[in-house]
């Protein structure tokens, strides 16, 4: 609950509030079956007009204070409940912002979205009904029990007795029901993760014919998910009855053991009203607090995965010295010494195993490999993307976790094997890369990165709305517009994985060139599966299973290595 507080603090006003007007309410309608009572008794039987229309008008007067007092505690509830709500998924969202791709690897995309919608609403309207019920049914159950046992004692037993029985119902209930709550949002999570990776993919689902595919799937999740609140609601529906049955069997035996009294004239019909009133109003409250112990029950399962994020330790963050150095990427020499790495600290196999690499500033340095050989985990360790297990990453002789993460970005760019554009138009899109960046500026990348003259074809050319993820735009085009964001702010360090997969050899062969002309001092790191796109770099290694296994020029391992032999001739023979 102590990781929740700060999300109160704009609220601190209306959190005072809220419970204040729900005492108003409590003590206002509390004392209603007391005057009633006194109107049977005394005006009603002696026949006092003034005393009915006294006590009558007092009535009033108390129900429109409560009126007010609950208006007021549903509006300051649902100012701090939303409020919250809002905080809350701001305070996630910007977690979420900070997460290394290793902290991001424990969570799919499907799950965090569904705990920062579905999850924060439900305790969201815990939050609202513990500010209207959490406050008002224990007040209400406590004044009730007073005066019930002041009017009389004996009669006050029989909540004796059906308190203790409901309690243990509602234990027996919610014991069981509890872990479907919890299944429950998994499977939500599972609905959410089909219908993201659908829509995501939907033109592959069309292109291969697979709706009807696509269809049952869902319809199986969606089933899973229905099957499972079924179960779980059908265990906490049974509250209900249970609570009614004690209800109603504690009203006959009021009014039996109660006639009786009046017959014996030690009990008067207005008491037995107001008695029977009281006892409503306790299993009324009883009634209350099941409620929100049920809905508690629920939330707790999501409180758990809203928890879950907030208390992630981010394990890349800036250390005390790099803050206080405060250095910046200067040349864009880059070293990798004994550099071993493994996705698990608790892993078993290492990704990568003993690298060792010098990059000179402004080299271009390809990386080649077979699927799986760790090319791409390999260049994600420079920007710190990954921390390394053990060994060293350094970039101008200085370790790269003596960098702050912002100084360290802000120098170095990454055009990822995913290419993934934003909603908005072209410009806004390039302009990630440098927000400061003038049109003419813009237009050079774009040239560099030749996207300039598709751009141009385009309906309002650099102002033209891309959809999301850039869906009304090719995969070619989509990367070169990648390329030009990416050395727009001319980096020190430049890395494509594989960044030209879906482009043409010969505008591939024009960007190369734009490279060696414009970004003659940037040092560049290739990832790429085609011999053709890398024979000009400066230095080739040559990655397998995780090792290099050789480094050097193209004409250099097409001599010492049979490996880079054999990736050469294939190549040519598909030619």
């Amino acid at each position: 609950m102590k990781k929740y507080l700060t999300f109160f603090t704009k609220y601190k006003k209306a959190l005072i509030l809220a419970p204040l007007l729900v005492i108003i309410d409590v003590i206002c309608e509390i004392v209603q079956p007391q005057l009633m009572s006194k109107i049977v008794d005394f005006g009603v039987k002696q026949k006092n007009m003034a005393y009915i229309l006294h006590t009558g008008g007092l009535m009033v007067i108390l129900s429109l204070v409560a009126i007010a007092a609950n208006v007021g505690n549903i509006y300051y509830s649902s100012h701090v409940s939303v409020g919250f709500a809002a905080e809350l998924r701001k305070g996630m969202f910007s977690k979420i912002q900070e997460f290394s791709f290793s902290n991001l690897d424990r969570f799919s995309s499907a799950s965090l979205t569904t705990r920062m919608t579905n999850d924060v609403n439900i305790i969201q309207n815990v939050i609202m009904m513990s500010l209207r019920l959490l406050f008002r049914a224990p007040l209400m159950l406590l004044f009730a029990v007073v005066i019930a046992i002041s009017i009389n004692a004996s009669l006050a037993i029989i909540i004796a007795v059906a308190i203790p029985v409901l309690a243990i119902c509602m234990y027996v209930i919610l014991h069981k029901g509890f872990p479907f709550f919890e299944k429950m949002q998994q499977k939500l999570d599972r609905v959410n993760a089909v219908i993201q990776e659908n829509l995501v993919n939907i033109r592959v689902v069309k292109s291969f014919v697979r709706e009807d595919f696509e269809k049952k799937k869902f319809g199986h999740t969606n089933e899973e998910l229905r099957a499972m609140a079924v179960k779980a609601s059908g265990m906490v529906v049974l509250i209900l009855p249970v609570m009614q049955l004690v209800m109603n069997l504690s009203v006959v035996a009021i009014v039996w053991f109660g006639g009786k009294a009046i017959i014996a004239g030690t009990f008067q019909v207005g008491q037995l009203m107001s008695f029977i009133t009281y006892i409503t109003q306790i299993l009324m409250s009883l009634m209350m607090l099941s409620m929100i112990i049920m809905t508690f029950s629920r939330a707790e399962a999501s409180s758990d995965r809203v928890l879950e994020i907030l208390n992630t330790t981010v394990d890349i963050v800036d250390s005390p010295a790099a803050i206080k150095k405060n250095l910046q990427v200067g040349l864009g020499k880059v070293e990798f010494k004994n550099v071993f790495f493994k996705y698990h600290a608790d892993g078993t196999e290492f990704v990568l195993k003993n690298i060792n690499l010098v990059v000179k500033p402004g080299e271009t340095v390809a990386i080649i490999g077979a699927t799986g050989a760790a090319k791409s985990t390999l260049v994600q360790l420079i920007p710190r993307l990954y921390d390394v297990t053990s060994g060293t990453v350094l970039i101008d002789d200085v370790d790269v976790r003596d960098y702050t993460l912002p100084n360290l970005r802000i120098n170095l760019k990454l055009v990822l094997q995913q290419n993934e554009l934003f909603s908005g138009t072209v410009k806004q899109n390039l302009k990630w890369g440098n927000q400061k960046a003038t049109d003419d500026e813009i237009i050079t990348a774009a040239k560099d990165a030749q996207a300039h003259d598709f751009i141009m074809s385009l309906p309002k050319q650099y102002e033209t709305v891309l959809g999301q993820s850039g869906v009304n735009v090719s995969g070619g085009q989509k990367q070169r517009l990648c390329i030009a964001r990416a050395i727009l702010r001319k980096p020190v360090i430049l890395i494509l994985d594989d960044s030209t997969s879906a482009v043409d050899t010969i505008t591939e062969a024009k960007i190369r060139s734009s490279f060696r002309e414009h970004l003659k001092g940037t040092t560049i790191f290739i990832i790429a599966q085609r011999i053709s796109s890398i024979v000009s770099a400066d230095n080739i290694v040559l990655l397998d299973k995780g090792e290099i296994i050789g480094t050097g020029s193209h004409s250099v391992l097409i001599k010492t290595s049979s490996v880079y032999q054999e990736i050469y001739n294939s190549q040519q023979l598909q030619l």
